[in-house]
This record gives C-alpha cells, structure tokens and sequence, in this order.
C-alpha cells in the first residue's frame, strides 16, 4: 500500500506489489537459501514476481512455463502452460489476475484471469517483455529489449494496440534513447525507471516526458557504477534498489547514498552468498530479497536481518 497527497489529502493507493520501508542501515544476511534450484526453475529462469500475499511467480523459460508458489509452499501449486513460448516476465493484479509476457516468438502479452485456466491477449508486441508493468491508472508497460524501447498500453479499452513511452527503438546514450533496456518501475506519480542495460545506467523519465535523467550508472555523479543493470524497484521511502547483473550483485540506495547489499564481492560464482548473472528481483511483505540467479539456474531468499525494517 501506498500513500499518496493531493490538494493535501492522502489518498489511499493499493499496489499488487511490496514496498517495505527500510531504515538507513538495513541489511540482509549475505548467505542465501535456495527457494527453488534448476529441476524445479530449468535453465536461466528470468522473471520473479512476489505479490503482497507473499505468493511467488517465476517464469521458466525452459519448460515455456509460469510456475505459482503459495506463501509458504516449498513445491509450486499451480503452473501456467498454455500457449506460451519462453516467457521472460509476470505481473500480477490486485485482483490476482496474471499477466505474463509471450512476445518471443508469439508477440504478444497474455493476461490470465484470477483463478481461471484460459487467457486472452491483451497486447500486441514486437518481441519479448523482458518486464511487465502495470500502473496506477491501470496501463501496461512492456520493456522491449530488443527494439531499445518502453511500449505501454492502456488497460481500460479494447484495443491491442500500444505506443511507446521511452526509446526511440534506434540504439543509443543520449537521454532520449536507450539500449538494450530490462527492468522498469512505474512509481504513483507516473514516473519511469528503466534498466538501461547497455547504457549501464538507470534512466528516469519523468511522467509523460521523452527524455530522461540518469539516476545510477557511472555518467551519473555521486551515484554508483553498475555493469547491465537489469531490474529496478522503490521501496515504500521511494529509495531506489537495481539488480546489477555482470557485477553479480544486488545495489541499495538510501538516506547516505548507494550501496551494495547482497554479493557484494561482485565475483560471480554458485555458493550460497554469490550470485551468477542475477536478472530480476521482488520484496516479500517483511522485505526479503527474491532473486533469479540466471547463471546458476536457481532462485535465491535473502532474509532481511537488520532490525531498522519498518
């Protein structure tokens, strides 16, 4: 849940997602527990999403499948099969409704309705979502890797058709182009942060402009360098927190600036406190880190361990 002022009245946001408010010095215990490794993920899983009834979503690719985790399960109890191909990223509603990209070779975003084993598309693509996005006014984001740009659609029509929000689907480092991007987040004011992977930066284009601010990534002063960043999310104190994946490392930011929080020796490797070629990350509700170990084909928890966890 979020809060948000207007004309000085707090309005009441609900999300599908968490965003734990972390004191200064948070931390995380640097020895992770396998949540799932490859017989269950497969190869190179990508996509996690955690909801705020702490139900985990993975996407694996190899198995061309969703995989649903109930709070608590130590085996998934649903699996999403039907149509697709290599999916990269989930969303999930408030409502419980599952949006899953299926753009790799289907171009398209399939929406699964709560409880319901059927799906229908909701929009169309050119490639593979290497994220999902839904915002408070109910648009969809797709962070089109391969085509350098931000597409999104609104939810509240019919129509199937998008336009793009950031990119100018042409490679490039000026602040109104981007390359190869991965993660995005959309915060309550309609503000877009995107994983500009091959930037090595983390651009922020304010709500309904082209051009964007680099907020994290080496051209950014005072910040910090990052090699691929390939997720991104605020917490609850709007703190920036990026998965950068070729240092194999997670990056925290708050009150005293940017710092790395979990692997930090940014060698990659496959023990319990390294991390091979991370990809995306997602808070539970008492602020554990999940993380997709792409390189090790494993899911990882890192358990919050600090008592400054709001």
């Amino acid at each position: 849940m979020n809060i948000a002022n207007k004309n000085n009245i707090n309005i009441i946001l609900v999300t599908s997602f968490n965003q734990p408010i972390f004191g200064a010095y948070a931390a995380w215990n640097n020895v992770s527990i396998t949540f799932a490794n490859s017989s269950t993920v497969g190869t190179s899983p990508y996509g996690i999403f955690v909801d705020t009834n702490n139900t985990v979503y993975v996407a694996n690719q190899a198995s061309n499948q969703i995989q649903i985790w109930l709070s608590g399960s130590s085996i998934p109890t649903r699996n999403i099969t039907t149509g697709l191909t290599s999916p990269y990223s989930i969303f999930t509603t408030i409502t419980g409704d599952i949006y899953v990209d299926n753009g790799y070779t289907n171009n398209r975003v399939d929406k699964w309705v709560s409880n319901r084993n059927t799906s229908s598309s909701v929009m169309q693509v050119q490639g593979a979502c290497y994220d999902l996005f839904i915002d408070v006014n109910n648009t969809l984001y797709c962070s089109l890797y391969t085509q350098n740009q931000v597409a999104i659609k609104s939810l509240n029509g019919n129509s199937s058709m998008w336009i793009v929000a950031a990119g100018t689907e042409c490679s490039g480092s000026t602040s109104n182009a981007l390359s190869n991007p991965r993660g995005i987040f959309v915060d309550t004011n309609l503000n877009l942060y995107v994983a500009d992977c091959g930037n090595d930066r983390v651009q922020l284009f304010l709500s309904g402009q082209v051009t964007a601010t680099t907020v994290a990534g080496s051209t950014a002063t005072g910040t910090i360098s990052l090699d691929c960043p390939s997720d991104v999310a605020l917490d609850g104190g709007g703190y920036l927190f990026i998965v950068d994946s070729n240092n194999n490392r997670i990056i925290g930011s708050g009150s005293n600036g940017f710092r790395c929080i979990i692997a930090c020796a940014s060698t990659s490797g496959s023990a319990s406190t390294q991390l091979n070629s991370p990809s995306t990350f997602s808070f539970d509700s008492y602020g554990n880190i999940y993380v997709t170990d792409q390189g090790n084909s494993r899911v990882q928890k890192f358990l919050i361990t600090s008592t400054s966890y709001i």
